[in-house]
């Protein structure tokens, strides 16, 4: 080993320059028929959220068409997108939850 030129240096310089993976924006989408009880508890259920605060996104959804549940990675932003379709079809309820680049 000894004799070899040490590039710690340089593979620290290249790890300081790789930028943070992109954030997905998780959001609900309001509807005409899914009770908003139920949009609470996928708020409580899903994004781990208290009561008051997913009361308070509900009435946004409720309010303006949309509300943020959370900002996560790639995988988990489209895990919990799967996550609440599939318990809305479950319960019948055409509740749509996407994401978007954040």
């Amino acid at each position: 080993m000894a004799g070899k030129p040490r590039d710690d240096t340089v593979l620290e310089a290249k790890r300081a320059k790789t930028k943070p993976p992109p954030m997905f924006k998780v959001m609900i989408l309001n509807d005409d028929y899914t009770p908003m009880d139920f949009v609470v508890i996928v708020l409580q259920k899903f994004f781990s959220l208290s009561r008051e605060k997913a009361l308070q996104i509900m009435l946004k959804v409720h309010r303006e068409g949309m509300g943020v549940c959370g900002v996560y990675s790639k995988d988990v932003a489209a895990t919990k997108v799967d996550q609440v379709r599939s318990y809305a079809k479950q319960h019948q309820h055409p509740l749509q939850c996407m994401m978007e680049e954040n």
